[in-house]
């Protein structure tokens, strides 16, 4: 019977909970971002606080986007709209490739700048506005905010047919990770 492969020791790693506030102003998207370490806590409940959404915000949205190591942290990102403070210190969501790895055994990029993982996040939710109905309900009760986030819409998700999304159909992954609307 084979041996189960050894773990070398290593420092510690810390988990931390990274928010990307979404608002929009005449020229576009605009992101900041906040964060905090995990400290026993579910991560959502960490973004959420974070995000100072409260619950039944009528458009609000926050959702577990991505995840990346950086500097010994292993960092969660999600991201939320409406930025509660839109008038603080923001920077424009513009267009930018889609990140990778040109060694399909190390998929992580070399560099991660803070607008890629923003980019990612709003490609992402405006994927999920197609296939998801939580999201496309926030979407809906923000046509403003959205009508930018649009722009980000990935190639394939133009070829769903809008407004066929099954009542209750929910993306997602283990755990429930995904969507979470603050109704």
């Amino acid at each position: 019977m084979p041996s189960s492969p050894r773990i070398a020791a290593a420092p510690t790693t810390t988990v931390v909970v990274e928010v990307l506030l979404i608002s929009a102003d005449l020229d576009g998207l605009r992101f900041r971002v906040i964060s905090a370490p995990l400290r026993g806590e579910h991560p959502d409940a960490v973004a959420r606080s974070l995000a100072e959404l409260p619950s039944g915000h009528p458009d609000g949205l926050l959702h577990s986007t991505s995840w990346r190591f950086a500097d010994r942290h292993l960092i969660v990102t999600y991201v939320a709209l409406p930025d509660p403070r839109p008038g603080a210190a923001t920077t424009p969501v513009a267009p930018a490739p889609v990140l990778g790895s040109d060694d399909p055994l190390a998929p992580s990029p070399t560099e991660i700048r803070p607008l890629d993982v923003a980019v990612h996040a709003c490609r992402h939710l405006a994927f999920l506005r197609q296939t998801d109905a939580t999201v496309a309900t926030a979407a809906a009760a923000a046509p403003r905010i959205w009508r930018h986030v649009a722009e980000f819409t990935p190639v394939v998700a133009e070829m769903l047919a809008p407004n066929t999304i099954p009542s209750g159909v929910r993306s997602g992954g283990p755990s429930g990770v995904g969507a979470v609307a603050t109704r």
